[in-house]
């Protein structure tokens, strides 16, 4: 009977992850049916709606993490995004090193994206130490590239500064959980005791992934913390709860509620980027990539 359960399940999955990808082309030849999405720091798109105008596709505004491609050079990197028709990137260390770059490098690389219609909207995890001037740098590089949302790392004792220069800067940051491996931000919940009581700009980045290995639900995180989620890196995985270790699969084929994710980022209506992570550990994972793209399309989609 328990193998019976088991063989039910896995089919049902595999059913319904099969019907998710064949609705991504229906997604791909979608006619755009509004027009202006919510700027920055508004309400979404009503669900339903498909448009590709800053990413917004179905609700939600696509992106991906530069680290699912961080063997690739730049280059590489923007015309991969261009195949996968995906505008918006968090742009990892191995494309701009944040923190230690100059003004100028950081610059240039704005203006690199914004002349390729990509839009720079987050960042891989930069460390935030109890130092002014070396937070000051990261504050000021980003701004620079034109970023919209620093996803971070502070230690725990910077968390009054970063505060303060968000405020100055007028920034929004995104503190990364990490999951059971983190001994300082292993889920959404604890960044979210963390911040509650410093500026509003200063909030969550959900890893979805590291979030359920800690044994967070990341479906409940996202409807309670949804006033300070600024950014969600949305991964499927096959770890299970309490690993050490992650084991990153194509989105749909692991253990994660990726369907039930997206319906409450739907629900809370979501305003920022679902930046789509693909982090097997293969030499070329575009093939992967894509398919993660387009089960998200498809899921999407079929919500519509």
């Amino acid at each position: 009977m328990r193998t019976s359960l088991v063989e039910s399940s896995l089919t049902s999955r595999l059913i319904t992850r099969r019907e998710a990808l064949k609705a991504t082309a229906m997604a791909a030849v979608a006619v755009p049916l509004f027009g202006s999405p919510a700027l920055k720091g508004q309400t979404a798109p009503t669900a339903g709606a498909a448009t590709d105008h800053d990413g917004w596709e179905n609700g939600l505004r696509l992106g991906v993490a530069s680290y699912s491609l961080r063997m690739l050079s730049l280059d590489a990197l923007l015309a991969a995004l261009k195949a996968l028709r995906i505008t918006n990137t968090a742009l990892f260390r191995a494309h701009c090193e944040w923190e230690t770059a100059s003004i100028e490098e950081c610059r240039a690389v704005g203006e690199k994206l914004r002349a390729a219609g990509i839009a720079l909207h987050g960042s891989g995890v930069v460390n935030l130490p109890n130092d002014e001037v070396a937070a000051r740098k990261a504050f000021e590089n980003v701004l620079a590239a034109g970023m919209q949302t620093m996803v971070c790392k502070p230690v725990p004792d910077a968390l009054p500064l970063v505060s303060r220069l968000a405020r100055e800067y007028d920034l929004k940051l995104a503190i990364h959980n990490h999951g059971p491996e983190d001994s300082v931000y292993p889920t959404a919940a604890v960044i979210w005791e963390a911040v509650r009581s410093l500026d509003a700009r200063v909030g969550i980045c959900i890893d979805v992934g590291h979030s359920a290995r800690a044994g967070e639900d990341p479906v409940g995180a996202i409807q309670r913390y949804a006033s300070r989620i600024y950014d969600v890196h949305l991964k499927d995985s096959i770890a299970v709860p309490g690993s050490l270790k992650d084991l990153p699969v194509e989105i749909g084929s692991g253990r994660l509620d990726i369907q039930g994710m997206l319906r409450a980022l739907l629900g809370v209506g979501y305003g920022g980027v679902v930046a789509i992570e693909y982090e097997r550990p293969i030499s070329n994972p575009l093939i992967g990539l894509a398919e993660s793209v387009g089960y998200i399309r498809g899921a999407l989609a079929s919500f519509a």
